[in-house]
């Protein structure tokens, strides 16, 4: 399993167009995606449960990925969220 922290800093947070785009491309991978935040866990390929999070600016999530191809996944996806969020 890998696992990265991220800090979101786009001012509105996860709000729905960049959720879609996240959830496009964690799907992309066969691992699976989760995004935690204070002790709940969602599937990242699930668009409600990522927005069910609330996330806002400034505030922490942990990006883990498990599978066979989970560090292409930590990778590409740690990449959007920086670029994205």
């Amino acid at each position: 399993m890998k696992e990265i922290t991220y800090t979101i800093t786009d001012p509105e947070g996860i709000h729905a167009r960049p959720a879609g785009v996240l959830v496009k491309e964690a799907a992309k991978f066969t691992s699976k995606v989760i995004i935690a935040k204070d002790g709940k866990e969602v599937d990242a390929k699930r668009i409600l449960g990522l927005m069910g999070l609330g996330v806002k600016c400034g505030q922490e999530i942990v990006l883990k990925t498990e599978g066979e191809d989970e560090d292409a996944a930590i990778e590409a996806l740690g990449k959007f969220l920086e670029e994205n969020l």
